[in-house]
C-alpha cells in the first residue's frame, strides 16, 4: 500500500468555474481528503456525530473478509446518505449498451476483424447513449470477463448521474477532453491518459473538448492493478506516483436530477431532487484515479530477439487461474528498436488470449497500412495473425541499426475469454471487408536446396 495523503480545500465545488484539478499521487494508496476543514473524523470512521451534519457512510470495493492487501474500501462523509440518491426505479433501454454474455447467433465472431473510426455522430449524444459495445466475453452475473466499447460523446450529462454495478471501466480516450465529476472528486481526461472509474461509484461525465471518442474497457472480474513485475524489479512500466487521485469535491444543488444505474446488464433510472455529488470528505484506498500513458516507461531487449507482449502491460485484472489474466492493458508506446539479427516486429502467432486492439495516434508497427487512429481490430483466441506483407519484409530486409518507434501509442485489451461481436460490430460499424486480404500476398519462400548461413 502507498502512503497516506491529505488535502484541505476551501472552496466547495459547485460550478464549472470553481472545478478544483488538483490530485493526490499514488495507485492503491490510502487517502484523506476533505473540501472542507475539520469534515473528516480523526481517530474513527462513524463518530456519533460528524461534523457539518453530515452523513458516515463506508463504500466497499471488496467482501469485508478479503485479504488486508487486497481489501479496498472508502468511507464517505456526505450532505445525505447515498439511500436519499435512489427511488423507484423504471428501466430504460441503452440499446448500443450490450452486455456478456451476448452471443448473436447471426454474427460470426471466428475471424480477424478490423474497424475504422466509428464517425461522430450529428445528434446530441452523452456518455450513456454514446457507448458503442463492440465485443462482450464471459458473463456479468459471475462477475468474470469484460465487454470493450467505443464512446461518441458531444453533450454533457447535465443533471443525469451514472454508476454501474456491474463493472470498473478503464477509459482511453482518443479524441477530446471529457470532465469526470465523481462523488470523490473530478478527473478531467485527454489523450494519451486514461481513467478507472470503480465499480459502484457515481459520476457525471461533461463535454470539455468535444466532440470526444474514445475507448472503454468494462471489466466485470477483479479490479485492475499494477502486474507484478518479476525479476524487473521495483521500477519501470508504470509506476504508482505517477497515478493521480482527485481531492474531495461537492455539489450542494438543490435540482430536479435522474440516476442511472447499471445492473446485471440492464438500466434502471430513478428521479431525485438534488445533486447527488455530496461528499465532503473521504478517506480509503477505493477511487478513480487517472494516468498518463506517457510516463510508462517500456523495456525491451538490448541484444536479440524481443520479449512477448506481456512485458508492456500497464494494468491486469487477476483472474482465478494464475498468469492468465481476466484482462491484461497493454500499452504500445515510443520506444527505441535495437535488437541484433531480429525480426522486430510481432512475430507471427496465435494464442489463448484473445486480442482487442485501439489505435490512439500514430502507426502501429506490425501495420504501417489500414490501422488508423481511432480505429480497432480483433484477433480471437487461437486464430493466427501477425504482421502483414509490407511490414515483413521491412523488417526481413531493412538494415538493423537502432531505430526509435515515435509519435506512435496503440494498445490492447486482452482477455483469456473469446470476445464475441455485437451486432453492432458486425453490421453497423465500418468494419474493413478486405482485412483478411492483408496476408494473400505473403508468399512462399521455401527453397530446400539453400544451405542455411
Amino acid at each position: 500500500m502507498g502512503s497516506l495523503k491529505k488535502n484541505t480545500v476551501s472552496t466547495r465545488t459547485t460550478s464549472e468555474s470553481s472545478v478544483n484539478l488538483s490530485y493526490m499521487s499514488g495507485f492503491g494508496n490510502d487517502f484523506e481528503t476533505e473540501a472542507l476543514p475539520g469534515a473528516l473524523p480523526q481517530g474513527q470512521n462513524s463518530p456519533q456525530k460528524c461534523n457539518y451534519g453530515l452523513y458516515g457512510e463506508q463504500l466497499s470495493g471488496t467482501a469485508f473478509t478479503a485479504p488486508s492487501h487486497q481489501n479496498e474500501r472508502t468511507w464517505c462523509y456526505r450532505i445525505r446518505p447515498s439511500v436519499k440518491h435512489s427511488n423507484r426505479y423504471k428501466k430504460i433501454d441503452l440499446p448500443y449498451w450490450k452486455t456478456a454474455p451476448n452471443v448473436d447467433p447471426n454474427v460470426v465472431s471466428l475471424g480477424q476483424y478490423r474497424w475504422d473510426p466509428i464517425p461522430h455522430s450529428q445528434k446530441n449524444i452523452t456518455w450513456l447513449n454514446g457507448m458503442r459495445t463492440m465485443t462482450t466475453a464471459g458473463d456479468v452475473n459471475t462477475q468474470t470477463g469484460m465487454a470493450s466499447h467505443i464512446y461518441l460523446v458531444n453533450a454533457s450529462m447535465e443533471n443525469t448521474y451514472f454508476y454501474s454495478a456491474d463493472s470498473e471501466l478503464l477509459v482511453v480516450p482518443q479524441e477530446g477532453t471529457l470532465r469526470f465529476s465523481t462523488e470523490l472528486g473530478v478527473l478531467e481526461v485527454k489523450p494519451e491518459e486514461i481513467a478507472i472509474i470503480p465499480r459502484g461509484l457515481l459520476y457525471r461525465v461533461d463535454v470539455v473538448e468535444g466532440p470526444a471518442r474514445g475507448f472503454v474497457c468494462e471489466n466485470y472480474g477483479q479490479k485492475f492493478t499494477l502486474p507484478s513485475r518479476g525479476p524487473i524489479g521495483a521500477n519501470c512500466l508504470a509506476n504508482r506516483r505517477d497515478f493521480k487521485t482527485p481531492i474531495a469535491a461537492f455539489e450542494d444543488r438543490e435540482c430536479p436530477s435522474k440516476v442511472v444505474i447499471k445492473w446485471c446488464g440492464q438500466f434502471h433510472e430513478t428521479e431525485i431532487g438534488h445533486s447527488p455529488l455530496d461528499v465532503v470528505a473521504w478517506h480509503g484506498n477505493y477511487a478513480p484515479c487517472k494516468y498518463n500513458l506517457n510516463t510508462f516507461c517500456p523495456i525491451g531487449a538490448v541484444l536479440f530477439d524481443h520479449p512477448d507482449p506481456s512485458l508492456y502491460s500497464v494494468l491486469t485484472a487477476p483472474s482465478e487461474v494464475e498468469g492468465s489474466s481476466n484482462i491484461d492493458f497493454v500499452l504500445f508506446r515510443d520506444r527505441w528498436n535495437v535488437a541484433e539479427n531480429t525480426f522486430r516486429p510481432p512475430w507471427y502467432h496465435k494464442n489463448i488470449m484473445s486480442e482487442l486492439m485501439g489505435n490512439i495516434c500514430g502507426q502501429y508497427d506490425a501495420k504501417p497500412k489500414g490501422f488508423i487512429p481511432g480505429g480497432m481490430s480483433l484477433h480471437n483466441m487461437m486464430l493466427p495473425h501477425g504482421p502483414d506483407k509490407i511490414a515483413f519484409e521491412h523488417a526481413s530486409n531493412n538494415e538493423l541499426t537502432p531505430k526509435k518507434l515515435e509519435k506512435t501509442m496503440s494498445f490492447m485489451f486482452e482477455t483469456r475469454f473469446p470476445q464475441h461481436l455485437t451486432s453492432f460490430a458486425a453490421t453497423e460499424a465500418p468494419l474493413q471487408d478486405d482485412y483478411i486480404n492483408c496476408w494473400d500476398d505473403l508468399e512462399k519462400k521455401f527453397d530446400g536446396t539453400l544451405k542455411p548461413k
